[in-house]
């Protein structure tokens, strides 16, 4: 994963370990067996190459985000990682397994990102991934789009996100090669962490729509978020985010 303006893998680590605890049935999807060659791409801070490397494979994270690659190769310094745009990666027929999970959402150019899987991986082998899906965030991302508005009108930051279809995705990754073999769309409410649950999650995945505002507007558009979505996402004294994933299980043909 990674994004202009940079992650910050401390907030990520303390606040969003749902992320990887998440992902965790995702590798018993991808099985990764002993001797295998698997890429993590998106790895963020590695805790999931980590689990995949327990298993016996040979893995190699990549990510795009500097801090998140310093963090995983401070977490984990016998693993490998790489720094790299995915859209632009250059492996050659080297990975029985790509694996992604919450990352692929963020990489915009997603044909770029299909070819390159594509060519990465051996013949017959095969990717296993979890992606926010159509309808991800669509309470956070109304309210946040509806509170930047007021403050940037029509120049608010663009979009650094995108939630396919089943649809959509399958035939991103068949044109690129990929035949999809499995795929489900489905709602999963999160559960956050704290009374500030929904700030940490938004200074942590969608600043970007507030960090060039004034200090004291910073707040108060964080405030005019949280009264949008409280409605919808506080319930029984906590906060939850309205996700909704994809996920997907492909080979290479």
């Amino acid at each position: 994963m990674g994004k202009p303006g940079g992650w910050d893998p401390e907030r990520y680590e303390a606040q969003h370990s749902f992320v990887w605890r998440l992902g965790e049935e995702l590798i018993a999807l991808l099985d990764p067996q002993p001797g295998e060659r698997i890429l993590d791409l998106g790895c963020g801070p590695g805790q999931l190459t980590q689990q995949i490397a327990e298993r016996g494979a040979n893995v190699v994270g990549l990510d795009a985000s500097a801090e998140m690659i310093g963090q995983a190769r401070q977490n984990y310094p016998k693993l490998k990682f790489v720094l790299r745009d995915a859209a632009s990666m250059e492996f050659n027929s080297e990975f029985d397994g790509i694996f992604s999970n919450a990352a692929l959402h963020w990489m915009l150019d997603r044909q770029a990102v299909a070819k390159g899987m594509a060519r990465a991986l051996r013949p017959a082998g095969r990717l296993v991934a979890e992606l926010g899906g159509k309808g991800n965030i669509r309470h956070l991302e109304e309210a946040i789009e509806a509170v930047a508005g007021k403050y940037h009108g029509d120049t608010r930051p663009a979009k650094r996100t995108y939630y396919p279809s089943i649809a959509e995705y399958a035939t991103t990754l068949e044109a690129a090669g990929l035949e999809m073999r499995f795929a489900d769309l489905f709602d999963r409410p999160t559960p956050l962490d704290g009374e500030q649950g929904i700030e940490n999650w938004v200074r942590q995945f969608k600043w970007y729509y507030f960090e060039a505002l004034p200090v004291e507007h910073q707040r108060e558009a964080l405030e005019a978020v949280l009264e949008k979505v409280r409605p919808y996402l506080w319930r029984d004294g906590r906060w939850f985010a309205d996700y909704r994933r994809l996920r997907l299980r492909a080979v290479k043909v």
